[in-house]
């Protein structure tokens, strides 16, 4: 059991590493083995720009990263003329066609109300698109408008739906959907407007990072410790100070989780997340409420050790059951790659197969002991 919590450990910290490597634009790449000479970590809707400027041919490539809306969503990319909106962009949208390959069109759009597909002011040359992860990319290479242009209005965004005739649907008007715009400056690869995106952007990840490892990861284990590791007797009281270690880790870690998504929220004024929130709400209560409860606990014995044991293992389980339940709608919410979401579900299978194999053992030594009336399962020989 040790050496598996061990094994564990040092998946999750290779997972936590890598996931938040993988999160920045300088670690990705294209299936066509493409590099470009810049790249930027877009501010709002986790999206991912790469570029490189042709100052000869007056133009410049570009690969637009974002996960749509939906699977069946649209991503785009648009350069805008004559202001910093939506309004008169030069539109690139992506979409899954019926047959799953990726469509990318051109596109004017003078208004929310008036997309008109066809050629733009500029042009626009070697479009395509892929999809993978959860993940939509499109390429193409954009002929600048004047010659030695080196700073352009961007819009980016993504929707939820595109129509038989492939006209993209409106898009959300949340904080994200509105912010996404920018000036670009293709030489030195500053990015000005688009909110205060990058830094929500990374803490959103820290928050997700902090609450999966705590409340999703840390917490079980430290529970199937406490469950399964007192069988045996030579274990004792070993088991207790690592079911401590465990759950005081978990508890600080899911703190900070917690706070920051405090902070996010406050920062966040019309972006609600209900189910969510309050589920972690209640999630710091019963933790709370199990640290407090561990110096009131009474000692072997005692008549009220029954029913503090009733309180401690249901607060426990409960966090357990809330915990792992939160870590999947805030994976709906922060919309990683879909690798991220299986990786979890793997690591969370993977405990929940190594409790059913240790509880069928319990139950299995318990029984034995009963019959042979040994030595009785830690505690008062009750039923484990």
């Amino acid at each position: 059991m040790a050496s598996s919590v061990i094994n564990i450990l040092m998946i999750i910290t290779i997972l936590a590493s890598t996931l938040h490597a993988q999160l920045t634009c300088t670690t990705q790449k294209f299936t066509n083995n493409t590099r470009y000479d810049h790249c930027s970590d877009l501010p709002q809707l986790g999206s991912y720009l790469h570029w490189s400027l042709d100052t000869v041919k007056n133009t410049v490539s570009i690969a637009f990263i974002a996960p749509p809306a939906t699977p069946d969503g649209w991503v785009s990319w648009a350069i805008n003329p004559t202001g910093d909106g939506m309004e008169g962009s030069q539109s690139l949208i992506g979409y899954k066609a019926s047959n799953g390959s990726i469509i990318v069109n051109t596109y004017n759009i003078s208004s929310y109300d008036s997309i008109v597909k066809g050629k733009l002011e500029f042009d626009v040359t070697d479009m395509s698109g892929e999809y993978s992860d959860g993940v939509m990319r499109i390429f193409a290479t954009v002929g600048l408008l004047e010659n030695g242009q080196t700073t352009v209005n961007q819009v980016w965004q993504v929707g939820a739906g595109v129509s038989q005739s492939g006209f993209p649907a409106r898009h959300e008007f949340k904080e994200g959907n509105l912010e996404s715009k920018g000036r670009l400056d293709l030489l030195s690869g500053e990015i000005s407007g688009g909110g205060n995106g990058n830094s929500k952007t990374r803490k959103r990840n820290i928050h997700g990072i902090l609450n999966s490892v705590s409340w999703g990861i840390l917490f079980p284990m430290g529970i199937m410790i406490a469950r399964y590791l007192r069988t045996w007797t030579s274990a004792d009281p070993a088991w207790f100070y690592l079911h401590g270690f465990l759950q005081v880790s978990a508890y600080t870690t899911g703190v900070a989780g917690w706070a920051t998504g405090l902070k996010l929220g406050s920062e966040s004024k019309g972006v609600t997340y209900t189910g969510h929130r309050n589920i972690g709400i209640a999630l710091f209560c019963l933790a709370t409420l199990q640290v407090c409860g561990v110096f009131l606990r009474p000692k072997n014995g005692h008549k009220l050790r029954f029913y503090w044991n009733i309180y401690h293992h249901g607060t426990g389980y409960a966090v357990i059951v809330l915990g792992i339940l939160n870590v999947f709608k805030g994976l709906e919410i922060l919309s990683p790659a879909t690798k991220w979401k299986q990786a979890y579900t793997i690591v969370i299978c993977s405990l929940g197969l190594i409790a059913l194999v240790l509880e069928a053992f319990t139950w299995f030594l318990f029984f034995k002991r009963k019959r042979s009336k040994t030595t009785k399962p830690h505690g008062s020989g009750a039923a484990p």
